[in-house]
């Protein structure tokens, strides 16, 4: 197979572990065969400083151009600091998805058993965790009307969604669930805003042509805790875009780490394939960033966009060895895990190689 693959590594640590991300998929080509062709293109706090445009034009046409993006993370503490800031990374990241019409991110949130003791949440209740999220992408407070008024004392974000953007996050739910345990859990805030009455509306329209599907409507909140209680009773979840930012991120204790959690960004086009952390600048530099997520970034890279199930297969085992192993970088590291067993990103990167 001869594809092209866009590397956009980003800020921060999303260099570093982009680079291992990188690395894997040029040992999976050797050993299986195939042929991938590498581009880079710049997005973010460096794009900034090189163009003045966090999403340079000549990076989104080499978007449209590839088969598939790696992607690292973008963001800077100096726009942290300054909420006036009229350019900012995390406008690159926004206007990626509306322009490559990425609408759906899917975010598995799976836990390799030797990782149950590195989550604050108890093992028992942990073993067994397997779950996928679908978050849209492209709607919601996240790209609606925002602004001030009265002297800039009342800001406001609106949150918007349309029936069609609805549907089509779901369908892809619904066709998701009918691959693993037939259940599909639509997460709102219907008893108090519009978006989320409309959101139901739809999914429940949709659940009579999936009679195989047994579908669940959570409230956002009550679903944030049983994330974290029972977190075996969700399989697919669906929800919207600042509910699935949220509820995301809480996941990632349960792998361990977010270190460890690997998404995908889909819509009818090019995909485009990261870690769910951010860029990191307090661990920058360092050498000590866990790659895993973005390897599995990689392992979700050739499953998805290029229907590489074996080779997607080979990354993830290659990762379950290296955790039997022992190995670990410190974000995952405890207590019982020696000094010598905790390895910098490139270091742990090259045990993966090794066991692909």
């Amino acid at each position: 197979m001869k594809k092209n693959i866009l590397i956009v590594p980003g800020d921060g640590i999303g260099q570093e572990v982009t680079e291992v991300g990188k690395k894997v998929l040029i040992k999976i080509a050797e050993k299986f065969g195939h042929e991938f062709i590498y581009d880079e293109a710049l997005m973010g706090h460096v794009a900034i400083e090189a163009t003045g445009n966090p999403l340079p034009d000549e990076t989104l046409e080499k978007m449209r151009a590839s088969d598939a993006i790696l992607f690292g993370a973008v963001g800077h503490p100096k726009y942290d600091n300054d909420p006036t800031a009229k350019v900012r990374p995390e406008q690159g990241l926004l206007k990626m998805r509306k322009e490559l019409g990425l609408y759906a991110n899917l975010r598995p949130i799976k836990l390799f058993d030797e990782l149950l003791g590195a989550s604050s949440i108890k093992p028992e209740i942990l073993k067994g965790s397997d779950i996928l999220f679908f978050r849209e992408l492209t709607g919601d407070i996240y790209f609606g009307e925002k602004g001030r008024k009265n002297n800039g004392d009342t800001a406001y974000d609106i949150a918007e969604y349309s029936r069609y953007e609805v549907e089509r996050i779901a369908r892809r739910a619904f066709e998701a669930a009918r691959t693993r345990s037939k259940k599909l859990c639509s997460v709102d805030k219907a008893n108090v805003l519009e978006t989320s009455r409309l959101w139901r509306e739809v999914v429940q329209a949709l659940a009579p042509e999936y009679p195989d599907i047994t579908v669940e409507h959570q409230f956002v909140d009550s679903a944030a805790m049983m994330l974290i209680k029972d977190p075996r009773r969700f399989d697919v979840v669906v929800t919207a875009n600042l509910f699935g930012d949220i509820l995301t991120d809480e996941a990632s204790q349960i792998a361990g780490s977010m270190g460890m959690l690997a998404s995908a960004s889909v819509g009818d086009s090019t995909g485009v394939y990261e870690p769910i952390h951010g860029s990191g600048h307090d661990i920058t530099g360092m050498g000590v960033a866990n790659p895993m997520a973005s390897v599995l970034s990689a392992a979700l890279l050739l499953d998805i966009s290029f229907g590489l199930k074996e080779e997607s297969d080979a990354i993830i085992s290659a990762i379950e060895q290296v955790l039997k192993a022992g190995f670990r970088t410190r974000d995952i590291a405890d207590s019982t895990t020696a000094p010598e067993m905790i390895l910098g990103t490139d270091a742990i990167g090259e045990e993966i190689l090794k066991r692909i």
